[in-house]
């Protein structure tokens, strides 16, 4: 999404747009080199659930959720519940029938410790009672590779990301994540509808600055984004990458903050997950 915007963002400002992938604690590391920088407007963050989840399950993390401002949240995306194309779990329910008749055998990968795919799959064994052994990786990259080559059984991920994946057969989407089929897999049930019920969490993806930047340039930042978001071609490129535009700015934004935040606090404690981000 961060490459998707990019040049479009490099269009409407007049300065050049360098993405940079800082890996590592599930975001935190690129969130807070983000926190830390200068507050003028020109280091800005990819943000996504991990700034809302991070509060609810870290000791304490290498930065404070004040020294960041969500300027606009962007769009949403669905997660997606795979395993490998070989994999003989063809349903949610052959996977719950083999998780609970031997706990522990299955694994799953992640793209980290605290991350919203990672409390995915959290949520599914809480609410399933099933025990899966957690694989953590540095980025959903390296989990991804771990999938297709059979060294762990499944994992969940944003449905951008897999998409090519899915498309290709060398993955098996089993279930979307949201309480709706995604557009782009209408024939994948969501998990409620496998079986799974109350399961419904969604990722997102929008921007945020450093605290303290200038009224003046984030209200600028927002106007571009709001004209990106709801561009034809930018919603085209979201959607055939299986996202969904959703242009939320200001006080709805921070409503939507707060109750995300809130949401993955009662997955995280009813999940018992408490982490060191050191």
């Amino acid at each position: 999404m961060a490459r998707l915007i990019g040049p479009r963002l490099a269009s409407n400002l007049g300065q050049p747009v360098v993405v940079d992938n800082k890996p590592g604690v599930g975001g935190h590391l690129g969130a807070a080199d983000v926190a830390r920088a200068t507050p003028d407007g020109y280091t800005l963050l990819m943000a996504s659930p991990p700034l809302t989840i991070g509060p609810a399950i870290y000791k304490s993390l290498p930065y404070q959720s004040a020294q960041l401002e969500p300027v606009a949240l962007l769009g949403r995306v669905q997660n997606v519940l795979l395993v490998n194309a070989k994999s003989p779990i063809h349903s949610v329910a052959q996977l719950t029938e083999r998780a609970r008749a031997k706990p522990g055998q299955l694994n799953y990968g992640s793209n980290g410790n605290g991350t919203s795919l990672h409390l995915c799959m959290e949520l599914y064994k809480s609410i399933t009672g099933t025990h899966i052994t957690h694989v953590p990786y540095r980025g959903a990259a390296g989990a991804m590779t771990a999938l297709l080559a059979g060294e762990v059984d499944l994992m969940f991920d944003n449905l951008p990301a897999a998409l090519s994946h899915i498309r290709a057969g060398t993955i098996r989407a089993l279930a979307v994540a949201g309480r709706e089929r995604s557009a782009a897999l209408p024939d994948v049930p969501t998990m409620i509808e496998a079986g799974v019920l109350g399961f419904d969490v969604t990722a997102w993806f929008g921007v945020a600055v450093p605290t303290k930047t200038p009224p003046v340039v984030i209200d600028r930042l927002r106007q571009v984004l709001a004209g990106m978001a709801t561009a034809p071609d930018v919603v085209a490129a979201m959607q055939a990458q299986g996202a969904e535009p959703h242009l939320l700015q200001q006080a709805a934004l921070q409503q939507f903050w707060a109750e995300d935040a809130a949401r993955w606090k009662q997955v995280a404690t009813t999940a018992g997950i408490v982490l060191d981000a050191n």
